[in-house]
């Protein structure tokens, strides 16, 4: 499978650190996040990675290139005006080439093994998700997995809900007959949820959203001490 990964948040939550850089380009541990999720993608066996950007992409391009020095193909979805989560991957659709691919968000620190991803059909199941533990800046999470393993929005199981890690296999046909514009990804996971057309698991190992420069500041500590533990 493909992969996309969404690179086209503003960052506004980052600001300063985000008044020149895409945030995407922060560091962690020395290299950007992006790298860190390419690096962990091209591990999981991808077949190549599409990445769509908007605010200041062309440094995020500048710095990854044609991705040859991770060892994979790199693709871009240069977004005029911010499409958000669904648009962008609409808009991404003929990049991405497969029927199947995976998605996952550019501002995630996580050590999820993506090779144990499997496709989707597009019919039975539309997308699959990936949830971890509710952290504090979510603790009501998103979604609850039920005992078929179908994932669902139902905000009587408030004691039962995971948070969406921004880790998913998604099909085109999710995305069926929708034109190129702004679109969020939320409502089109709700109707597939009504239909009984998304599955979901739930990852147990290391996650972080780094969405705040607090976030940031803690994932670098971590990675710091696991480096000084493993003596390199």
């Amino acid at each position: 499978m493909r992969a996309m990964i969404l690179a086209a948040g503003l960052g506004k939550r980052m600001q300063p650190l985000t008044a020149n850089l895409p945030k995407p380009l922060l560091k962690v541990a020395g290299k950007t996040l992006i790298e860190h999720q390419i690096e962990r993608l091209v591990a999981g066996g991808v077949s190549g990675i599409v990445i769509n950007h908007f605010y200041l992409g062309g440094m995020i391009e500048e710095l990854l290139g044609n991705g040859s020095k991770y060892g994979t193909s790199i693709s871009y979805s240069r977004e005029p005006i911010r499409l958000e989560t669904a648009g962008g991957i609409i808009k991404a659709l003929p990049k991405l080439e497969d029927d199947c691919f995976i998605v996952t968000n550019a501002d995630i620190w996580t050590d999820f093994d993506f090779s144990s991803l499997q496709p989707v059909d597009g019919v039975d199941r539309l997308a699959h998700l990936v949830l971890v533990k509710n952290a504090d800046h979510n603790p009501h999470g998103d979604f609850y997995i039920d005992e078929q393993g179908r994932v669902h929005e139902d905000h009587s199981t408030r004691d039962q809900r995971l948070t969406f890690s921004g880790i998913s296999v998604m099909h085109k046909n999710l995305f069926r007959d929708f034109p190129i514009q702004p679109r969020s990804m939320v409502p089109l996971l709700q109707e597939a949820m009504l239909d009984d057309q998304v599955s979901g698991e739930v990852f147990e190992g290391v996650w972080m959203d780094i969405g705040t420069p607090e976030r940031l500041q803690e994932v670098n500590s971590l990675a710091e001490a696991a480096s000084k533990a493993a003596g390199t």
